[in-house]
């Protein structure tokens, strides 16, 4: 089945995030107040009409560097169970990273559930910092991508 990545409106790829990462909120409750600012990125994989990944980018800078005002943060990054391992949700982050890029770029970083770190090693991420644990979510760690 032929895949395709597009830029969405936020609501398009919210159903599989809340899903995956966030099953325990609303779909009201998974919105950001910037979910509509001009440089924010919604990005979503569709197998035919589903979404099977998503993931999002918007100005952020990050704890450790609080006056960066360049700095984009990767947001609700999630695919579909039976598409994992398969390059998705890489082709996801790929758009994503476009997007900083075509916007003058900066640090990207994240806040990876542990799980998720060999994913961003591959896409050119390091740890920053040491892991913890969010009560709700499980464990993470800060991740950046000059």
């Amino acid at each position: 089945m032929e895949l395709r990545v597009v830029r969405v409106d936020a609501s398009v790829g919210l159903p599989l995030r809340q899903r995956v990462l966030r099953p325990h909120q609303t779909l009201d409750e998974l919105r950001a107040p910037d979910d509509d600012a001009p440089d924010t990125g919604h990005y979503a994989a569709f197998a035919g009409e589903d979404v099977v990944a998503t993931g999002s980018i918007r100005r952020e800078p990050p704890p450790w560097a609080p006056d960066d005002d360049v700095a984009w943060r990767v947001r609700g990054m999630a695919t579909a169970e039976a598409w994992r391992n398969r390059g998705v949700g890489a082709q996801v982050l790929q758009a994503i990273l476009a997007h900083a890029a075509a916007r003058g770029g900066g640090l990207v970083w994240c806040s990876a559930r542990t799980p998720a770190v060999p994913f961003y090693v591959r896409a050119g991420f390091r740890a920053r910092g040491d892991p913890w644990v969010d009560p709700v979510i499980g464990p993470h760690v800060a991740m950046e991508r000059p």
